[in-house]
């Protein structure tokens, strides 16, 4: 397996930066590493996309050199070794049940002895079977990114635990979730940021697993060195792709009109 771009970044203390995959179509994986981002978070949980969809774009992502991220829709251990199977280089676990939930992705995710992931040695992870498996394991392990979102009270609880487990590399907070966890629907709420701060500490005091936090969410909007500042290694940079193309389509039909004197 290739070295992960994301690992990689968030070894040498810097912001890897992805975003979001949401047309059912992989040339627009393409199109984020065109770009120049690091990732392509390609998100099952809110999306139609099927296993075949999925399949392709992550194809597209080895291809055009961008990190495949894959949000699952949940801790579906079965789901998950036929998404690594496919290639993907990067798994995201939504709503982690605790300390026990994070286990589990571990299990699901690693190779023994770290995990109890189930080996294929033909599948096109494997490159169908042209490495050795002693190799394919190792890289495996240690190039594949997982990460655990703690969206709850047990979750957040445990966050320091998780952080602290062997085969997690980041743990993630969503703005939309975490603001339901608190209470708080305000983007701009003190309380949001001061709790925010306080999980990210947890988390660096810690000084295994790093935080993932998306930038310009809308839910809590913050922009790249707030981040950084946060101790943040991971993040989603929004707006996505048909909010991008929304925006450009209105301003270009307005310019028109501006020129026609169309109201």
């Amino acid at each position: 397996m290739r070295q992960n771009r994301v690992k990689k970044l968030m070894r040498e203390g810097k912001l890897a930066l992805g975003t979001y995959v949401t047309f059912a179509d992989p040339q627009i994986v393409e199109l984020i590493s065109l770009a120049g981002f690091d990732a392509a978070f390609i998100d099952m949980e809110h999306t139609d996309f099927d296993l075949g969809m999925v399949s392709r774009m992550i194809q597209t992502a080895e291809l055009a050199g961008v990190t495949s991220v894959v949000r699952v829709p949940d801790n579906d251990a079965k789901l998950i070794l036929r998404i690594l199977d496919a290639g993907a280089e990067g798994i995201i676990i939504p709503h982690v049940a605790g300390l026990e939930g994070a286990k589990k992705a571990v299990d699901a995710v690693r190779y023994s002895p770290l995990g109890h992931r189930g080996a294929a040695g033909g599948s096109r992870a494997a490159r169908f079977g042209t490495v050795s498996w002693d190799e394919h394991a190792r890289t495996s392990n240690s190039e594949i990114m997982l990460a655990v979102m703690t969206e709850d009270e047990h979750g957040i609880r445990d966050i320091a635990k998780i952080a602290a487990l062997e085969g997690v590399d980041i743990v993630s907070i969503g703005p939309s979730d975490f603001s339901e966890y608190m209470g708080i629907h305000s983007p701009g709420d003190p309380r949001l940021r001061a709790k925010l701060k306080e999980l990210a500490d947890q988390i660096k005091r810690v000084g295994k697993a790093k935080m993932a936090f998306p930038m310009n969410h809308p839910a809590m909007p913050l922009n790249a060195k707030e981040l950084l500042e946060l101790g943040v290694g991971y993040t989603h940079v929004a707006p996505a792709p048909p909010a991008v193309l929304l925006r450009s389509l209105r301003e270009r039909l307005q310019s028109i009109h501006k020129d026609i004197g169309r109201s």
